[in-house]
């Protein structure tokens, strides 16, 4: 066995903090030597400069070239990255007091084409094909910061049938590839029902969805409240159905059609530094499977809270600049419109974690060391987040 000792390069002042946060959030892994590699991961990702691989970490941190165990430790250990995620949740819970699940896609920019999950794919947010790994994250948001805590890996349909990269990759059987909105209740049923955590609203970007309808039909039955961003195209039924043979309005037309008598709108100033920009914000009711039965057609049946469309316009603009889908109260816009604003927060928390924790520097194959990456990584960010929050 190896006994670590970290070099001298790697002590700060906050070097204790350092080491009693990870004997913490590690304390999940059955094994000592596990949890003395996973504080010297840790450690790495919190405190080397520039690109975090493992070969650097190794270097900058145990001060000795180990980075063949720590190699093992991240991309073949048995380790179970679930309960690290469940420790990490309830500690940003108590750290920040979340208010909404915000779900993000991550992307893994990779070269070649060994990576588990890697292909050449269209990535929404950057808006062109790249040759990536895409994350579903779900994370933590609060007025005073966001962290992500439960990951999944979006495989491509190409993966389904490669036996040769899925042997490669360790990619077990079970893993397929599977819609974006069966992940994304997947992940947050896990917090809900086997983390027990104290659920928020999901709120999530599906502009690129065409059917938006199973996952609010699958949330709304695991009792989720929901903040949904919606593409202007996807068609939805207003209270007051068409008439027969009539076509099924989009979110669009029916938000130009509620902004005209202005009626629950509420208009929103957003300062920049740059100028002053007025916002307006519109509410109109959508009709939803309002009820089902609870037991296989019995006579007991329950009732989801209703749907509602939200919009969103420039001052001055024809058209809405954005659309959501929501069963939360819209009597209360000022929340929803907060919801909104954590949305962009949590993207930003993402986005500093590339560079900041090494997100993106992960450069093992295996499904499993993707796993553990992402879980570790998510570890440092908590520890980054809680020292700015305690020190400022």
């Amino acid at each position: 066995m190896t006994t670590i000792e970290f070099g001298a390069a790697s002590v700060t002042d906050s070097a204790t903090d350092l080491n009693e946060y990870c004997q913490d959030r590690l304390s999940p892994l059955s094994r000592s030597d596990q949890r003395r590699w996973g504080e010297a991961y840790v450690r790495g990702l919190v405190t080397v400069p520039g690109r975090k691989s493992i070969r650097r970490i190794s270097d900058f941190v145990v001060g000795s070239r180990v980075d063949q165990c720590l190699q093992q430790f991240v991309n073949q250990s048995t380790w179970q990255w679930e309960p690290v995620r469940q420790n990490l949740a309830e500690h940003v819970t108590g750290m920040i007091a979340p208010k909404a699940w915000v779900v993000r896609d991550a992307l893994f920019p990779k070269n070649g084409a060994s990576s588990v999950g890697v292909a050449k794919q269209y990535v929404p947010a950057a808006g062109r094909v790249v040759n990536c790994q895409v994350g579903l994250a779900v994370v933590l948001a609060g007025d005073s910061a966001a962290c992500p805590v439960n990951w999944r890996l979006q495989l491509p349909r190409s993966w389904d049938t490669d036996e040769r990269r899925r042997e490669l990759a360790h990619l077990p059987p079970t893993q397929r590839h599977r819609p974006r909105w069966q992940l994304l209740i997947e992940a947050v049923e896990e917090m809900d029902h086997h983390w027990r955590l104290a659920p928020a609203p999901v709120v999530a970007d599906v502009t690129d969805e065409q059917d938006v309808e199973p996952l609010l039909r699958g949330l709304e039955e695991r009792g989720f409240g929901y903040l949904l961003q919606v593409g202007q195209h996807v068609r939805a039924v207003p209270i007051r159905p068409p008439a027969s043979g009539v076509r099924v309005p989009t979110v669009r037309e029916l938000a130009l059609l509620a902004v005209r008598p202005a009626a629950g709108t509420l208009n929103w100033q957003t300062r920049t530094a740059a100028r002053a920009a007025a916002t307006r914000f519109v509410a109109s009711p959508v009709a939803g499977e309002m009820e089902r039965p609870v037991y296989g057609g019995g006579p007991m049946r329950r009732r989801h809270p209703p749907r509602h469309l939200l919009a969103q316009w420039t001052v001055g603009h024809a058209r809405p600049r954005a659309t959501w889908l929501t069963n939360l109260n819209v009597a209360r816009l000022p929340q929803l419109i907060d919801l909104v604003m954590l949305s962009g927060q949590a993207a930003g928390h993402l986005d500093r974690m590339q560079d900041d924790v090494g997100l993106r520097h992960f450069e093992g194959r295996s499904f499993r060391g993707w796993h553990h990456h992402v879980t570790l990584a998510s570890v440092a960010y908590g520890y980054r987040l809680g020292q700015e929050l305690a020190y400022g």
